[in-house]
């Protein structure tokens, strides 16, 4: 067997020299990156149903190895980018007042959710998660972590300025943070918001959390 002569900070030692195994070789991120992009592409053009690993692939110009190298299946890859979501999460808003913190969130998120691909993979996957428990939970971990912590953020600093009493039922106040614009841009799927719709919402859902 070949040897090499290796050094680490204990000096230079001696170790068999192995080949590389088929498939080891480092991933490069560019091209994990640009799945992840076909990924949304692929479930705003086909669903999740329809979706196959060779036109992931084919939209983001690699080859099914590629993909196989990185994940084992189409319900991996998709749990994974869901997943991403939480992680990346919404910026907190900072105004210095309980309505213009939620008017912030409520710009940032209904452009999010109007976004074509949004509009169209959101729906898909609620619906492929009333059939698979794994893109359920997923989709609730980014949900959850995403709107919600964001969401939880606000309420805590609104408590330290005295706009909220202390105690305040966290959890009733973030579903009422996040209930309505979810329920008319993604449940309704309304086209287009009424002119001043956004303003009136952060300024009745603030009313409404300063009355719990």
């Amino acid at each position: 067997m070949l040897v090499r002569m290796t050094t680490n900070a204990d000096g230079p030692q001696t170790r068999p020299r192995r080949r590389t195994p088929a498939g080891a070789a480092v991933l490069r991120e560019d091209v994990t990156e640009a799945i992840r992009a076909a990924v949304f592409e692929e479930l705003a053009a086909v669903g999740y149903a329809r979706m196959s690993i060779e036109g992931i692939a084919r939209r983001a110009g690699v080859g099914k190895t590629a993909v196989y190298r990185r994940w084992r299946s189409k319900l991996h890859l998709v749990l994974d980018v869901v997943s991403a979501i939480a992680v990346q999460g919404l910026p907190a808003p900072d105004t210095g007042s309980l309505e213009g913190d939620l008017r912030l969130l409520y710009e940032v998120t209904s452009r999010a959710l109007r976004h074509p691909v949004a509009s169209q993979i959101i729906p898909d996957l609620q619906a492929e998660a009333a059939r698979n428990p794994e893109i359920a939970e997923a989709l609730q971990k980014a949900l959850r972590e995403g709107q919600e912590g964001v969401a939880s953020k606000i309420v805590a600093a609104a408590e330290q300025r005295g706009e909220l009493r202390d105690g305040v039922d966290e959890k009733l106040a973030l579903d009422l943070i996040s209930g309505p614009l979810y329920w008319r841009s993604v449940v309704i799927r309304s086209p287009k918001l009424p002119k001043g719709y956004l303003a009136s919402l952060a300024r009745a859902t603030a009313a409404a959390v300063k009355a719990l």
